[in-house]
């Protein structure tokens, strides 16, 4: 078996192990492939994956960065690393450094409803609360299925932008873009 046959098998065993709630064992596997392969960033990943899984998210950090600036993730992998990294800052009170990685994410994968709903969180953490709610208001309308959403989705992308727009009453409601 060739080393990346090894790597290969020794990582998707890591990551079983972890799926099916064995994140110790998974973490101790990660952790020794980090150790041969400290460049690899799929490894890098999965290791600050199980890290997070475990409660160990300081010990996730560095991980989801080395993940971050190596090459070789997959698409839905880099997405999950900047969800991870940004969800771990926050939770440790890191808002500035969270709300900096998940507008990096969005760089990336813009309009990403996952990545806009945890940066929301991260502003309104960070003392920006309007534009956190202007934020969800606006994933709301974009990705909600509910049909009355969907019938006020105008006025709620509209209001986003301008959350202490007053009537006068003798205004018309389409003219407010209800």
């Amino acid at each position: 078996m060739s080393d990346g046959q090894e790597r290969d098998a020794a990582l998707a065993e890591a990551v079983r192990l972890r799926e099916q709630g064995q994140a110790e064992q998974a973490r101790e596997r990660l952790m020794a492939l980090v150790e041969r392969y400290p460049e690899d960033a799929e490894v890098a990943y999965q290791t600050a994956w199980a890290h997070d899984t475990l409660g160990l998210e300081a010990g996730a950090i560095p991980f989801y960065e080395r993940a971050l600036s190596g090459e070789g993730l997959s698409r839905e992998d880099r997405h999950g690393a900047f969800l991870g990294l940004g969800s771990t800052h926050r939770v440790l009170g890191r808002y500035e450094s969270a709300v900096e990685t998940l507008r990096r994410g969005l760089e990336e994968f813009p309009e990403d409803p996952a990545l806009q709903t945890f940066l929301s969180m991260a502003l309104y953490n960070s003392g920006e609360g309007r534009e956190a709610v202007r934020l969800l208001l606006r994933t709301l309308a974009a990705t909600s299925g509910d049909r009355r959403v969907q019938d006020y989705r105008r006025a709620i992308e509209y209001y986003a932008d301008d959350l202490d727009a007053v009537w006068s009453a003798d205004e018309k409601p389409d003219e407010r873009g209800d």
